[in-house]
């Protein structure tokens, strides 16, 4: 059986949890190709959101671009 693929890839990652900023990613949908800012600090506080652009619009990858 072909192993199933994630739904989210991890497009970017910075910080640390060691930190107060602790670590923000951008996770990219490889269905919808919607970007999303997740931020995890050392304290257990986690967010996300959808990664707007400077006109307020999600920020879409397109899904075939996407790679590992």
């Amino acid at each position: 059986m072909a192993k199933k693929e994630d739904r989210f890839i991890v497009a970017h990652k910075e910080g640390s949890q060691l930190t107060i900023e602790g670590i923000r990613m951008i996770y990219v949908d490889r269905v919808t190709g919607v970007n999303y800012l997740a931020l995890v600090n050392g304290g257990g506080g986690t967010a996300i959101t959808p990664l707007l652009d400077s006109d307020g619009r999600l920020v879409v990858t397109n899904p075939t671009l996407l790679t590992d």
